[in-house]
């Protein structure tokens, strides 16, 4: 029997879900292409940078590919040759395909504002919170005090989660090095007249009352114009910082444009009705212009979705079209707070900090048996810090 010969290039929630779901059908021959070799769980992003175990939030995509019907790589993608159906990588491989399924995740947008992309930190992948770990510690250890102000860019889920995780871990590293106890400043900067400007107003509402809580003061409806070494210009006024912390913006990946896919207004690619962007090539999760695109869920569910047609078109059965299907929102604000949106349903609290531990293990079971996925959950209690003077007083505790 010759097997459909499927290259997925991306290993995120979209790819490396259609590859595992995919895995499990004979008929198919699946080459997994990844330009980073560990699948990264983006909602814990922000424990990492707080001194929780990087292992949470990465798995190495080996260890979840092993014993499985896929043929794993790394390299970037840089060019599609449609004529002799090829993606060609930076490093000069070539992989061919009969089906091309397309999920390689965004990139940063610093929307050409000068100074940030040089100075900023960032919470997008384990290398940039570990850089913005070692940051945190070195300023403290140098100067012996706080910042003045530790500057949040974004009011989207990322920045405040480090918003509300920040206050506790500055607390905490200073009592390791025995710091005088000194107020710490988090200010986070949003754009929008209010957080979390693509959901309901109460829950915007709810959230912006527990930062400020927390300590956290909020600069709504101000824009960033600039980074220099000692500061950051907003809405012509200067905030005094060394750690400016970028969340607000990205972009979609610029393997599209470069290889003259369709794009859309919000410049993500086109597709069909069953996520085909031209035939035998599909665009899933961030990549795609879909209702809610951007959102982990929905990535996972483009990856199940298309893998189920895959096999439904290998049988020879009529295919589904693609239902966009609403995530539940699980924002946590602070140790025990969390704040829960699906439709109309509203929780805040505690439940809502409770909920998002089970929907994380839930989610880490997308990808590993109910045994590995547990191993993976449990690593929330860990600390993980390079500095040796924290590492040995966690250890002594």
């Amino acid at each position: 029997m010759t097997k459909e010969k499927i290259l997925i290039v991306g290993g995120g929630f979209a790819g490396a879900k259609a590859a595992l779901d995919l895995s499990e059908d004979e008929r198919f021959d699946i080459t997994l292409l990844s330009d980073k070799k560990i699948f990264t769980y983006f909602p814990t992003l922000y424990h990492v940078a707080t001194g929780g175990d990087k292992s949470n939030a990465s798995i190495p995509l080996n260890s979840l590919t092993e014993s499985k019907n896929i043929k794993l790589h790394f390299g970037k993608a840089v060019k599609l040759d449609r004529q002799s159906k090829r993606i060609i990588t930076a490093e000069g491989e070539s992989y061919s395909y009969d089906s091309l399924i397309l999920a390689l995740g965004v990139v940063t947008n610093y929307f050409n504002i000068k100074g940030l992309q040089e100075l900023s930190f960032g919470v997008k992948s384990i290398e940039d919170v570990e850089k913005l770990k070692a940051h945190l510690h070195e300023q403290l250890i140098s100067e012996h005090k706080p910042d003045l102000n530790y500057v949040i860019v974004g009011g989207g889920p990322t920045g405040i989660e480090l918003a509300g995780a920040l206050p506790e871990y500055l607390r905490q590293v200073m009592l390791q090095h025995k710091i005088e106890n000194r107020s710490v400043h988090i200010d986070l900067v949003e754009s929008a007249p209010r957080l979390l400007a693509r959901m309901p107003r109460d829950t915007s509402r709810m959230v912006q009352r527990r930062l400020r809580r927390l300590g956290v003061k909020l600069y709504l409806g101000k824009r960033v114009q600039g980074e220099t070494a000692n500061d950051l210009m907003v809405d012509n006024k200067l905030i005094q910082s060394h750690t400016v912390i970028w969340t607000a913006g990205t972009a979609n990946n610029p393997f599209f444009s470069e290889n003259g896919f369709t794009l859309s207004s919000n410049h993500k690619v086109a597709t069909d009705i069953y996520l085909q962007a031209e035939p035998n090539i599909f665009v899933i999760g961030d990549n795609a212009n879909t209702p809610y695109s951007g959102m982990a869920q929905t990535a996972v569910h483009d990856g199940e979705y298309l893998a189920e047609n895959l096999k439904r078109r290998t049988s020879g059965k009529k295919l589904k079209s693609y239902m966009a299907k609403a995530p539940i929102t699980i924002i946590p604000v602070g140790e025990g707070w969390a704040a829960v949106n699906y439709g109309v349903f509203r929780t805040y609290g505690m439940l809502g900090w409770v909920l998002r531990q089970a929907a994380d293990a839930v989610a880490f079971h997308d990808y590993e048996p109910w045994a590995k996925a547990g191993r993976q959950w449990l690593t929330t209690n860990n600390v993980e810090e390079s500095c040796p003077v924290c590492a040995a007083r966690q250890a002594a505790i």
